[in-house]
Formats: C-alpha cells, structure tokens, sequence
C-alpha cells in the first residue's frame, strides 16, 4: 500500500499515519527542505518506506540532474538509506510532457549516480 500527503501537519498525525500501516508514504518536500522529514526520524520508529518530493511539480522548471542529486544526498542524511523512495513531489498532471519527460529523465539519472555513490562507499 502507498500513501501520499502533502502540506500536511505531520508532527500532529505521525502516530495515525504509522497506524496506517502502509509499505510507503511520498510526501511534499520541495519546498520544505528537507525539514518535514525529521518528524519521521525523531521520536517515533517509522520503519515504512518514505518517499520525500526531489523536485517541485508546481513548477515549470526542468531540475538538473545535480541538483536532484544533491537534494537526495541531503535526504540520506536525515533518513536510513533502506528506507527511502525517490519520485517527484506530487501528481505531475498539470506538467506539460516536455516538463515531465526531462524532468524525470534527470531524476532517474540522479538516482542512479546516488545508487552507484552508496555502492562504492564514497
């Protein structure tokens, strides 16, 4: 089961959404900088996976590949690595395809250098 929420209070609902009991929650995170990702981490065992937003859909800029990448990075410094999903922030419905297709192209580009990073232990 998978979840989504966004623009949520989550530090008011972490303990109805670990009640949930769902195999993966994607969240927005975007816009919050990875601060809305503490609230799974501190003071609550959330073991499920977590799948933060890595680019704003709201928005028509195209993200490089490095910057997804670095967004990632910062992701894994607040979250276990077996734990974390990587996907946009939301819905990509009101993205034109050529928003979508370059954008998720990077994404994917970006996962994969994190996936080969963890891979050597750099």
């Amino acid at each position: 089961i998978h979840t989504h929420m966004c623009y949520s209070h989550f530090n008011d609902i972490i303990h109805s959404i670990i009640d949930m009991d769902a195999d993966v929650i994607t969240i927005e995170n975007s816009r919050s900088d990875e601060k809305l990702l503490r609230v799974f981490r501190d003071g609550v065992k959330y073991g499920a996976g977590i799948g933060p937003g890595v680019y704003d859909i709201h928005s028509p800029r195209i993200p490089p590949t490095e910057e997804i990448a670095d967004r990632i990075n910062k992701m894994l410094a607040v979250l276990e690595k077996n734990i974390l999903w990587v996907n946009p922030d939301c819905g990509l419905k009101t993205r034109k395809y050529t928003e979508v297709n370059p954008a998720l192209t990077n994404m994917v580009e970006a996962t994969k250098q994190i996936r080969n990073q963890l891979a050597s232990g750099k």
